[in-house]
């Protein structure tokens, strides 16, 4: 058998491409994260930041080094200097956020989830292609090096057809506390904020679900807490997607083919490694591990996304091919259909 040669994958050059000139709708720790990130690894510039409290949006731009302050995202839109926005509020704002870009005629990268329903995502959706504006739900996830690896595989065959795919995002969080993770009105619960990679994983792995099947649990107010669900695509392929704030799972992921296997050795979510084990290149198997050289750590990964996103904007692209409008609709109704499948427990149990 001959050795097996990864395939050739470049991911988008962090610099010396296009530049866009970025403004950022929201001061959360994400929002901050990804100024840091762009800043530090791309040639992108974030000239403004958008916070509804002034006091707020100068600290936060100045120990971003962010120049100028407004008010809201529709200020930020109206802006000569500003290419594009980045909305990175609560769950339940990013589709105001998305609107005022569009309206504004300016592309916008949206926090994940795009929308917390299939309808408000399936309207975002709508609104771009209608005003043939560019939108992209922030799956950074996608952009990073060991993905655009795995695509690749995945396109050239090393791992046959797709057959069966599992993958677990979990993080422990104090119930006890109250904050964004545990109000429905901010869109809290396991789902949106770190359940969307895994049900993102699965859909990536085995395409878009035609059926889905979930068992878990949710407080009386509609947040939930954990889930895992079975999904099942047109071609028969399985995956399973699990999802917890009530205890911290390491993030790993694997995804096997009629030709072969991947798993992951480090959590998938941020620049990582993983383990292929092939059959493709003829009798017996061989297993080899790739691994992520480029140094760039944690959430430093986001700038792949910044960079790949003003590519596609600079060559007029209205979709990002990567994670399209339609991944993210169907990303949605998942999310909607796990949430239908699960059963309310005792709050008082879990303080």
């Amino acid at each position: 058998m001959s050795p097996f040669v990864f395939p050739s994958a470049p991911v988008a050059p962090l610099r010396g491409g296009p530049v866009l000139r970025w403004g950022v709708v929201g001061t959360g720790e994400i929002a901050g994260d990804f100024i840091d990130a762009v800043h530090a690894h791309t040639d992108q510039r974030i000239v403004a930041v958008a916070s509804r409290s002034a006091e707020r949006g100068a600290a936060f731009a100045s120990a971003h080094g962010v120049e100028h302050v407004v008010e809201s995202a529709e200020q930020l839109a109206a802006r000569d200097d500003v290419d594009i926005l980045y909305v990175a509020t609560p769950h339940t704002a990013h589709r105001e956020g998305a609107l005022a870009a569009i309206a504004g005629g300016k592309a916008a990268l949206v926090e994940k989830p795009l929308a917390t329903s299939e309808a408000e995502a399936r309207g975002i959706a709508d609104a771009a292609r209608a005003a043939r504006v560019f939108v992209m739900e922030a799956m950074w996830t996608r952009f990073l090096p060991h993905f655009v690896q795995l695509d690749a595989l995945l396109r050239e065959g090393a791992l046959g057809d797709p057959a069966l795919a599992s993958v677990e995002v979990a993080w422990r969080a104090d119930l006890s506390a109250g904050g964004r993770l545990v109000d429905p009105a901010l869109g809290g619960g396991a789902l949106l904020d770190m359940g969307v990679y895994s049900l993102w994983f699965a859909q990536f792995a085995i395409g878009h679900p035609a059926s889905v099947q979930a068992v878990g649990s949710t407080l009386a107010n509609g947040v939930d807490l954990e889930s895992v669900a079975a999904l099942r695509s047109v071609s028969g392929a399985l995956a399973t997607a699990s999802t917890s704030i009530r205890a911290t799972a390491p993030g790993l992921a694997t995804v096997s083919g009629t030709g072969g296997s991947v798993r992951f050795l480090d959590h998938f979510v941020f620049p990582a490694s993983f383990s292929l084990t092939t059959t493709a290149g003829g009798a017996g198997s061989e297993t080899l591990d790739w691994s992520d050289t480029s140094g760039i750590a944690g959430r430093g990964g986001l700038a792949y996304e910044a960079a790949a996103v003003a590519a596609h904007v600079a060559s007029g692209l209205t979709e990002a091919p990567e994670h399209t409008l339609d991944d993210s609709v169907s990303l949605a109704a998942t999310s909607d259909a796990v949430r239908r499948s699960l059963t309310v427990v005792d709050d008082s149990a879990l303080r």
